[in-house]
């Protein structure tokens, strides 16, 4: 068990550290039978799997160590959705992460059970996979929750530590040296900031478990794609679409950086704890601002400027996507497909009543 466990604390870190900007919300505004026309259609690469995301319901498909596709599909407890008064420009978008980062981590734990009883399974030479509701199965689950906890716990630390504290380390010095005014230190500042990301993303890129996520992740974007150009979500229809997408996450998180620098441009600082503090409180106002950019540049996609504040984003999206294979395509169809069915079900029975 400590063996499955140092396992999977090593993938489930990797996935836990970067899963925060990809986790998309992507609007579709294609005319499906029984499904929501305008809703934000999306979801987020896994261990192995896919998560799509409806209005109401979510589903989770991941392919085991056997080949075979297990799904789970359950109801959103959404913020927004249990208090419709928050649902307004600047205010939203926080809200909307704060869900969307819920959600993922939720959907990433059912993936990291999956896997830690395939590799349960593998150590004892084949014996059978833990059967919900057993004392084995439960053991295993307390594993799989100590170990995507303490692995997200490490992330927030690392991510807090990269792209907080480390670029205000780095020019606090340069503020020093070159007599930077305000306005200065917090370009050179983003600056830093941008490079730091792309350098992390381009590094661990490179790691065999980061590229099958990424994988993942162009094949969630493929289905999404297809599925907005009503296409019908066969493999073969699939694969012909784009694994990038205007609204992906990764789009979200360089805007978050670029709307950083405009907002911290107008406040000065001399001690590094009160840039530190400002930039915590007023996370929300930044992830506010870049949520209705790319909320603005999802449902004018022929508009230049809408092209223009993506672009970048688009650039980082040929590195944290990959193309897929086609078994991976066929995962995240089933989680496509496991949310409208459900989304169908419900309104039909709404209908009925």
């Amino acid at each position: 068990m400590e063996a499955t466990l140092a396992i999977h604390q090593s993938r489930g870190a990797s996935v836990a550290f970067i899963f925060i900007y990809m986790t998309d919300r992507l609007t579709s505004s294609v005319n499906t039978p029984n499904c929501d026309k305008t809703y934000h259609y999306g979801g987020q690469a896994v261990i192995e799997g896919v998560m799509m995301r409806g209005p109401k319901d979510f589903a989770v498909a991941v392919r085991r160590a056997s080949g075979e596709i297990v799904t789970t599909c359950e109801k959103v407890d959404s913020t927004i959705g249990r208090f419709k008064w928050l649902d307004k420009p600047f205010l939203r978008g926080t809200l909307a992460l704060i869900d969307a980062l819920a959600l993922g981590i939720k959907a990433l734990k059912y993936s990291a059970e999956i896997a830690m009883q395939d590799a349960t399974g593998d150590e004892t030479q084949g014996s059978a996979v833990n059967v919900p509701g057993t004392n084995d199965a439960k053991n295993s689950n307390r594993v799989g929750d100590v170990a995507v906890g303490a692995t997200m716990i490490i992330g927030l630390a690392l991510g807090i530590a990269l792209f907080m504290l480390l670029p205000i380390l780095i020019v606090k010095p340069l503020k020093a040296s070159y007599g930077l005014v305000g306005w200065q230190a917090a370009i050179s500042e983003g600056l830093v900031k941008i490079a730091i990301f792309v350098l992390y993303v381009t590094a661990i890129s490179l790691l065999k478990d980061i590229r099958r996520v990424f994988q993942y992740h162009g094949a969630e974007h493929k289905t999404i794609n297809a599925y907005e150009a009503n296409e019908e979500l066969t493999v073969e229809n699939v694969l012909r679409y784009s694994k990038v997408h205007v609204r992906c996450g990764t789009s979200f998180i360089l805007v978050v950086l670029i709307t950083s620098i405009v907002v911290f441009m107008f406040i000065s600082w001399k001690s590094i704890f009160l840039r530190f503090l400002y930039k915590l409180l007023l996370l929300p106002v930044v992830a506010g601002v870049a949520y209705e950019v790319i909320r603005f540049a999802g449902k004018h996609k022929d508009c230049r400027l809408s092209g223009l504040l993506v672009w970048p984003g688009l650039l980082m999206q040929k590195i944290t996507t990959r193309e897929p294979e086609p078994e991976m395509i066929e995962v995240a169809i089933e989680s496509l497909q496991c949310v409208l069915e459900a989304e169908s079900v419900s309104k039909n029975e709404q209908t009925s009543a």
